[in-house]
């Protein structure tokens, strides 16, 4: 949270969204946590699958305009799946999060909300962001394509695992298949190795714990035009300790 203010002048950023699901120790998000996030020069934050694993976060989704969870829980669910931010430069952002559903225990197919999410979105803003939280990398693929010419990114998360193919789609929708993790890099996607390896090795449960070391903040960088049509994509690793 730091190295960020300094890193968005550094690199220009006018709007930025960070996925904090993971940030109290590994699993979820705490109010507390969300506002340093919000302070240090987030714009928007997105979540995902770890979303209820701090039930304080409860109360805070009902009350915030800039944290958005999986639109695809449930109907009932606290919180909104579409979230609006302004940027440094005035332009409104519209974030969107959607989880995948293979591997996933996900309650609705984000099938069968995107197209209206992504409307409602498009009658206040040009410029649309959708975070797919999921962890088959086809399904990420699929919806980009699906969703190309009609919102300005298809980011995913949730692996952990920075992909190799930021690109701009035919209809101008930046896609990448997976943002990468801002964290330890010396570990097991953020769990100190002996005990990530202890786990899969005997099978019995083990308490996790977040590793140190080689830690770098890793995303995407895209720019659009006004008309939400995205220019370029290309993929930020930087080393902060």
């Amino acid at each position: 949270m730091d190295r960020l203010p300094s890193l968005r002048e550094e690199l220009d950023v006018d709007f930025c969204i960070a996925n904090g699901e993971n940030l109290a120790d590994g699993v979820g998000i705490t109010p507390k946590l969300a506002d340093r996030m919000l302070a240090s020069g987030v714009d928007a934050i997105t979540l995902g699958n770890h979303t209820w694993r701090r039930m304080e976060i409860v109360p805070y989704l009902n009350g915030t305009d800039r944290v958005a969870r999986p639109a695809n829980l449930t109907s009932t669910a606290p919180g909104k799946g579409l979230v609006y931010a302004v940027g440094r430069n005035d332009t409104r952002v519209a974030v969107i999060n959607v989880m995948g559903s293979l591997f996933m225990d996900t309650p609705v197919s984000m099938w069968e909300v995107v197209d209206g999410l992504v409307e409602e979105a498009r009658r206040h803003t040009p410029v649309v962001w959708v975070d797919v939280h999921g962890e088959a990398t086809s399904e990420k693929v699929a919806l980009a394509q699906w969703l190309d010419g009609k919102v300005t990114a298809v980011v995913g998360t949730h692996t952990h695992v920075q992909t190799n193919d930021a690109r701009v789609l035919p209809g101008g929708t930046a896609a990448l298949s997976d943002a990468g993790m801002t964290g330890p890099h010396n570990s097991v996607i953020g769990v100190q190795s002996d005990l990530a390896i202890k786990r899969m090795r005997t099978g019995l449960p083990v308490r996790f714990e977040t590793a140190a070391g080689d830690v770098r903040l890793e995303g995407a960088l895209v720019e659009c035009n006004g008309d939400g049509r995205a220019t370029s994509c290309e993929t930020l690793r930087v080393s902060v300790g």
